[in-house]
């Protein structure tokens, strides 16, 4: 059975954005070996799992990175992986996705989502997301948990966590930057 990987950023007191959805707070210890550890992350799954909002952020972005002379060369890899990976959007309300090898799916999320599970390939990977990942955690979905653990505490924000999980460290990196990559496998 494929795992399904929620990569996350939150910030030292548990949040994975401010009130608002923001996430400036992440973006001054963002690194290019930050973005290689990622890349390389990536590269063991095949599928992306986003809600909505996440993924037409992402779709209004990504699609035109690698073709840009004005980002840094080491990032086109990653763009080249993100744009031809496959993506599945959980959403009630998107008809069309127009990002490349996207579709949704709607309806009952549970039985959809375990099919995907139980299909043969790589790991399924979760960027952003956070209903989608409160739905995950709620229903016993998520198999492990990447935390990009940033030096930085807001008085307010979207917790990750709002149910009980118990989990077991199986690998930590720290970068210069201050951030601290900790991957958790969930205990059952």
């Amino acid at each position: 059975m494929r795992r399904i990987i929620v990569s996350m950023n939150v910030t030292l007191n548990g949040f994975m954005a401010d009130m608002d959805g923001g996430l400036d707070w992440h973006v001054q210890n963002w690194t290019s070996d930050m973005a290689q550890l990622l890349g390389q992350q990536l590269r063991y799954a095949d599928t992306l799992l986003l809600g909505r909002n996440t993924y037409s952020a992402m779709a209004g972005y990504w699609p035109a990175i690698s073709m840009s002379l004005s980002i840094p060369r080491e990032d086109i890899p990653y763009a080249d992986l993100i744009n031809d990976i496959k993506k599945v959007v959980c959403s009630s309300t998107l008809k069309q996705p127009g990002w490349n090898n996207s579709w949704v799916i709607k309806g009952n999320l549970l039985q959809q989502i375990t099919k995907l599970k139980q299909q043969s390939g790589k790991d399924i990977m979760v960027y952003g997301s956070n209903t989608l990942v409160q739905y995950l955690i709620k229903n016993n979905l998520v198999d492990e948990y990447i935390l990009w653990t940033y030096p930085i505490a807001i008085a307010q924000g979207m917790p990750l966590f709002k149910y009980r999980q118990s989990l077991k460290l199986v690998q930590s990196h720290q970068f210069p930057s201050g951030v601290v990559v900790l991957h958790y496998e969930v205990v059952n």
